[in-house]
């Protein structure tokens, strides 16, 4: 029971974490400065140690079974803290940022589940990439662009990334049962994104 409570708050931390990056990338004019400094949640999260759903679904390929769990849980850490944040966030003088998030909400509600399951498919891969790079990479300014990069990829290409939506659908307010819906087949198509790379290099000839 230990083990998993310290999965849940490692994962609501993570939830605070990319809620930072999400307040700061609703807060900047250019999408170019905030799809960079939206990387600063993901540098904390690999940093200390927190659980990011996008960044541990890949390893289920590498894991028994039981590791589903782990992920559920951290599912729901990371649920549970984008939407603390979120309402944290209403109650402040920047509570305007609601309404870009509120328009962000829209467009990715008015797509069709195909193409939400595809560009989520794209995100996942992209998460995968930074969190095994900054895992393995032991140079530190691979290390940082592992990190940086593919967060600002995701995000100018408009992938779908379900941590940073829980926040969005937070923070602009709209939370209904469609968008949990949505959130269900973004959170599918990251997880199929994460393990494709490792599951395919597992056909990999071994150097």
């Amino acid at each position: 029971m230990k083990r998993f409570i310290d999965i849940f708050l490692r994962a609501v931390l993570t939830g605070f974490a990319i809620g930072i990056g999400g307040v700061v990338y609703l807060s900047c004019d250019s999408k170019y400065v905030g799809s960079f400094l939206f990387g600063t949640g993901l540098f904390v999260i690999l940093s200390f140690g927190f659980n990011l759903f996008t960044g541990k679904v890949g390893y289920a390929v590498e894991n028994k079974p039981s590791y589903l769990l782990d992920l559920l849980i951290i599912w729901a850490g990371n649920l549970a803290g984008t939407f603390i944040m979120g309402c944290m966030i209403l109650c402040t003088r920047i509570s305007g940022i609601s309404e870009k998030a509120a328009g962000l909400c829209e467009t990715k509600l008015a797509d069709n589940l195909v193409s939400i399951l595809i560009l989520a498919f794209f995100c996942g891969m992209l998460m995968f990439i930074a969190a095994d790079g900054f895992k393995k990479i032991e140079n530190p300014v691979g290390k940082m662009l592992a990190v940086f990069l593919p967060v600002m990829v995701f995000i100018l290409s408009g992938y779908e990334h379900c941590v940073a939506n829980m926040f969005y659908f937070s923070v602009g307010a709209c939370w209904s049962a469609k968008a949990f819906g949505y959130l269900l087949v973004m959170s599918a198509g990251n997880a199929l994104g994460g393990m494709f790379i490792p599951f395919v290099r597992k056909g990999f000839a071994k150097s």
